[in-house]
């Protein structure tokens, strides 16, 4: 079972405020290298089941969260802890790099 979660304008706050380990993945349909990450993300839901959540944002479906968030560049990846932006990845990151913010956040 995957734990990915599709977030939108609307769940937004509630998600981030709402779990203690929060990914969101800043992502288009049209962009290449945020398909070619789309794999890593979603790897990323399932070990980390039960430790951090994991969650799409469709930045044009939900613009209102990409401009409040200043993501100008896709994809982005915004780790939040405890509600608040604690690390930024900007483009197609290794999978290492992204386990690396999560694991210093989540001890």
């Amino acid at each position: 079972m995957c734990s990915l979660l599709h977030v939108t304008d609307v769940n937004f706050e509630e998600t981030i405020q709402n779990n203690k380990l929060v990914l969101i993945d800043f992502w288009a349909t049209w962009c290449g290298p945020c398909r070619a990450l789309a794999p890593t993300i979603d790897e990323l839901a399932q070990e980390y089941t039960g430790k951090a959540l994991i969650g799409k944002l469709d930045v044009d479906e939900n613009s209102s969260t990409a401009e409040k968030f200043q993501v100008f560049s896709i994809p982005t990846l915004i780790l939040f802890k405890d509600g608040q932006e604690v690390e930024r990845l900007v483009g197609l990151c290794t999978k290492p790099s992204i386990t690396a913010i999560i694991d210093k956040h989540s001890k």
